[in-house]
Parts: structure tokens; C-alpha cells; sequence
């Protein structure tokens, strides 16, 4: 008989300022000193909602608030640890510090203009592509 197995949840957020979105330099693998988009696993019993503000609080120092879906992103291939499923916002900084924090080795606002020239992790790039901003 065979074990059932079913992807994880993850969430990632677009958080912007103005014309700079906010990055985070992976601290660990896979694709540790990648730059990507804030976010993590979704925790039992938690909302993808609430895991995007959580994550994005624990990984940049930020407070946000989420303003639309952006799109589900179900490769089983986008992620090298296993199949995961990620749930993408859009959100604005409402309060705190930009700060690395958790899981991140940096946080920064980067130019829209300049994300050509950045590797970026797992399939943050098909992200950003399909929300207008690469």
C-alpha cells in the first residue's frame, strides 16, 4: 500500500514602496544568497493570509497589509526540497523597519528597473513577470 502524499503550502508577497519592492538574500538552502520574495511555509490552522503577514514580518521587519491574489503556482518541480504550492499577494507596508530577520540573510528595496539583473529564487521571476513588474 502506498503512503498519500500531498504538496506543502507555501505563500509569498509582493511588497512594495513606491517604485521599490522589497527582496530578502535566502539565508539557508535551497538557493542560499538568492535574492527572492518574503515568504514561507503556511502553518496548521493558519489562513494563507495570515501566514503572508507573518512571514513577511518574521523574514523583513515589516508590518503589511495584503491587497490582492496575484496567483497560484503549483509546479512540482518549483521547489528542489519537494513539491510545494505557493499563494502569491500584493501588499503595502503599513509599519515597521526594513530588517533581515528569521530565515533571511538581507532584506532591501530594490528598483523595479534593476530586477532584470538579479538572480532570483525558485520561480520568483515567473512571479513578478506575471504581476507586471519584470
Amino acid at each position: 500500500m502506498s503512503e498519500y502524499r500531498n504538496p506543502a503550502l507555501t505563500v509569498d508577497t509582493i511588497i512594495m514602496d513606491d517604485n521599490k519592492l522589497v527582496l530578502i538574500k535566502r539565508l539557508n538552502n535551497p538557493y542560499k544568497d538568492y535574492w527572492a520574495l518574503p515568504g514561507g511555509f503556511v502553518e496548521y490552522g493558519e489562513t494563507v493570509e495570515s501566514a503572508a503577514v507573518r512571514e513577511a514580518k518574521e523574514e523583513t521587519g515589516l508590518d503589511i497589509k495584503l491587497e490582492k491574489l496575484v496567483g497560484v503556482y503549483s509546479d512540482p518541480n518549483r521547489d528542489p526540497r519537494g513539491h510545494t504550492v505557493t499563494v502569491v499577494f500584493t501588499a503595502i507596508i503599513i509599519g515597521g523597519k526594513l530588517q533581515s530577520d528569521s530565515d533571511a540573510k538581507d532584506a532591501v528595496f530594490i528598483e523595479n528597473k534593476a530586477l532584470k539583473s538579479i538572480d532570483l529564487a525558485f520561480d520568483h521571476s515567473e512571479i513578478l513577470h506575471d504581476a507586471g513588474l519584470m
